[in-house]
């Protein structure tokens, strides 16, 4: 009998690239995975074109940006979950995000305020004994603010930090926080992006740093990005300022 038979995942965010291949690997582990997303119908057919197995998969409407819904949806799981990923992102041109607040709205919404919001609803019910590993997605442009994506960046960085006090805050009752910090994904996000194509990484490559992740805070997929993940973090303003 699989060790995780009786042990469920809450993806939040679900319709991402990363998110659906983390809801395969996860099935196959012995899991049980409850997918939430605002686009479930884009769950559904994924399921169903991928052969999983209904049993091990739930599909709920998860909407990161509606703050006031959270706590309802949260306690109206059937189940309480285990381990709890984050994935849910939006993305806008910097100079976009800059002429029009709309979009750099959205982002701080989705990207920051909404795993604030439901991730904190979730670390603080300690009646669920089940809970033991918060995994959340961040990215390489949070680590340094650069002109070609610092509002974007500046999101992604507000949700590390975030998670590195959720980890201290757990501690004591043993739960692990982890932060992806991610590069460069071959997923809908990215289409049309100008990329240097050999940092690339496969959604489903990145999917199994999440699904094996250990206890360190800090996961960084890919050895070049845990060398540009190093090079960033000491790199001077000077030096920073030139990169796009």
């Amino acid at each position: 009998m699989n060790q995780n038979t009786n042990k469920t995942v809450l993806i939040l965010g679900a319709n991402s690239d990363v998110a659906k291949q983390c809801m395969i690997q996860y099935v196959e582990k012995g899991f049980t995975v409850i997918a939430a997303s605002r686009n479930t119908t884009s769950l559904d057919h994924f399921v169903d074109s991928n052969n999983l197995d209904r049993s091990k998969v739930s599909i709920l409407y998860f909407d990161a940006a509606d703050f006031g819904s959270h706590h309802q949806f949260y306690y109206n799981l059937s189940v309480k979950p285990h381990i709890v990923v984050y994935a849910a992102g939006f993305l806008v041109d910097n100079q976009q995000a800059l002429t029009d607040f709309k979009g750099a709205k959205q982002m701080m919404e989705v990207n920051y305020m909404g795993g604030v919001s439901i991730l904190s609803i979730i670390a603080m019910d300690k009646s669920n004994t089940n809970l033991e590993r918060i995994i959340g997605l961040s990215s390489l442009s949070g680590v340094k603010g650069r002109k070609s994506n610092f509002v974007y960046g500046s999101t992604k960085a507000a949700f590390t930090q975030f998670l590195a006090g959720l980890r201290q805050e757990l501690a004591s009752r043993k739960i692990i926080v982890n932060a992806l910090i991610i590069g460069y994904i071959r997923t809908k996000i990215n289409e049309g992006l100008e990329l240097n194509q050999s940092l690339i990484m496969e959604p489903d490559y990145v999917a199994k740093f999440i699904v094996g992740a250990g206890n360190s805070f800090t996961i960084v997929p890919n050895f070049k990005w845990k060398m540009i993940y190093h090079i960033l973090r000491l790199l001077p303003e000077s030096l920073v300022a030139k990169l796009p």
